[in-house]
């Protein structure tokens, strides 16, 4: 077959990109938790026949970057899938992130009577944060979790769909695991539908060009994005850059990184990281991939389609054991959102002596994980899961200031509106605001963090998941560092106590959380 134009890749990657995108909206369209319709905790992918990624929306990093080993566990699981089956996990040792995450993919054959015959014509799969699938606190990432199975319920690659619907007992089981059933089942149908939406836009593309070239197409946009990166690799001195950053649990968890540049490739190895420990602050290798992966495409060429081609050039190990390769049992969810912050710091402040013209001061480095909830009926209150993560300063950059209260690094959702809360839980929104001067200052400061002050109008359990509590987001060049978070507990008699960055604790009616998130790093010395 002929070799794609310019304009003929250019046409068909945005196709396929906005195959990704219209899932990603008809999933928050049809969910019901408050996390995905509002926040649009969620992502979705499109794969070849032979599971790599050809293209994603711009979604949430850490799933991104994960979801191809998610796609390969259950390739490996079931073999190919036939057309219409859809295949459930979250496993976070089989491609997983942490356990709320679930992630369903669903294998895409050409339209019936088609004359491309009944091969498959890839597989389309998104990932969605599920607010509550069991375990020992509501929300499911208790910070007093020492094993995997106090996280909620773990799925190996299981059948959750075929050609005639949804597999009930599946559902049911997964419903049965959660505080709040219906709205899992709700979240569930709601992935079901975009990868429904999904597979119906790529029959339609392969209906235009034909399934053998649309194969073709696939591998040539892969091609012509690892030639991008790698062009933009070839511009980075060669070199060994070294650089670690500590987790603030006990004494402190230390991550240390080499990043090497050879020619167009790089290795980065986190040798010599401390061993996982017995909280939920260990991150499966999965995660930390996604983490180098969100780095490197950052300063290498940002603009290239986003696929399996843009990271042929990178290699990451790291040792099994270790808090950035958890292995089973090790409890995870807070190394999903939490240390996979810390690897991105830790990597930026290696680049940065390769290319400190390129690469931004700290931004706030966490993802302040708020939740709350309750499993029974409390002051006439049914079951409830809240869960959000707090934007906060993003790091000043080589071209302009940090935006101030902005999802940043691994993140990128949005905010839960104070109308959805109060509507959706027995939650008070008390004080939603920027937190003035928390950026550090610099040529090109860092942005502020805010301030979130819910108060309870019920009794139940809260867990917090925070970093930058103890150590500040760094500045870069001169540029001073960004305040650190706090975390406050109010109780309804007035009193104060301020909370540690993770912990789990029962609340009583009246009593109020604020969360201050951190600020930015500043950029640059100021003139």
């Amino acid at each position: 077959m002929a070799e794609l134009s310019g304009v003929e890749l250019e046409v068909f990657r945005h196709a396929l990109a906005g195959v990704a995108e219209e899932m990603g909206v008809a999933l928050r369209r049809a969910a019901y938790s408050p996390n995905i319709k509002e926040r649009a905790d969620c992502s979705a992918a499109v794969f070849d026949p032979d599971g790599e990624m050809v293209a994603q929306a711009e979604h949430i990093p850490v799933h991104l970057g994960a979801m191809p080993a998610s796609v390969r566990a259950v390739l490996d699981t079931y073999g190919e899938l036939r057309p219409g089956q859809q295949v459930c996990v979250n496993d976070p040792y089989l491609g997983g992130t942490h356990l709320p995450d679930l992630t369903i993919v669903a294998a895409v054959g050409p339209e019936e009577g088609s004359e491309d015959g009944t091969g498959l014509l890839g597989y389309v799969a998104n990932r969605a944060h599920h607010a509550d699938v069991g375990g020992a606190a509501p929300g499911s990432m208790p910070a007093t979790a020492t094993d995997i199975a106090m996280e909620g319920l773990r799925i190996p690659p299981i059948l959750i769909a075929d050609a005639d619907g949804e597999r009930d007992d599946v559902v049911r089981l997964i419903a049965a695991n959660s505080r709040t059933p219906g709205e899992r089942r709700g979240d569930l149908r709601a992935q079901f539908a975009a990868n429904h939406v999904g597979a119906r836009r790529l029959r339609e593309i392969a209906g235009r060009m034909g399934a053998a070239r649309l194969r073709e197409a696939m591998a040539a946009v892969c091609d012509y994005s690892d030639r991008r990166v790698r062009a933009a690799v070839a511009d980075i001195p060669d070199g060994c850059y070294r650089n670690c950053d500590v987790l603030e649990i006990g004494a402190g968890v230390t991550i240390r990184a080499a990043v090497i540049v050879a020619g167009d490739e790089v290795t980065i190895d986190f040798d010599g990281t401390d061993p996982q420990v017995p909280v939920n602050l260990n991150a499966v290798f999965a995660v930390t991939l996604s983490s180098a992966m969100f780095v490197f495409r950052m300063l290498t060429d940002p603009d290239a389609p986003p696929n399996a081609g843009c990271y042929r050039s990178l290699h990451v190990r790291a040792p099994e054991g270790s808090v950035v390769h958890a292995t089973f049992p090790a409890p995870v969810a807070a190394g999903n959102v939490e240390t996979s912050q810390r690897i991105v710091d830790v990597l930026l402040g290696a680049f940065a002596q390769a290319i400190p013209e390129r690469v931004p001061a700290a931004s706030q480095g966490t993802m302040n994980n708020l939740l709350i909830g309750a499993g029974g009926d409390c002051n006439n209150f049914g079951p409830f899961s809240y869960y959000e993560t707090l934007g906060g300063g993003e790091g000043g950059t080589p071209d302009r200031p940090g935006m101030s209260g902005v999802h940043t690094g691994m993140t990128n959702t949005r905010n839960t509106p104070a109308e959805a809360m109060e509507l959706d839980y027995p939650l008070r929104v008390w004080r939603y605001e920027l937190r003035s001067s928390s950026g550090g200052t610099g040529r090109h400061p860092g942005g502020d963090g805010l301030i979130r002050e819910v108060e309870v109008l019920t009794d139940c359990t809260l867990t917090v998941q925070s970093e930058r509590r103890e150590h500040p987001p760094w500045g870069l060049g001169g540029g001073g560092a960004g305040a650190v978070g706090r975390n406050i507990l109010r109780r309804a008699d007035g009193t104060e106590v301020a909370l540690p960055s993770k912990g789990t604790w029962q609340l009583h009616r009246g009593d109020r959380v604020r969360i201050e998130t951190p600020g930015g790093g500043g950029w640059g010395a100021a003139l």
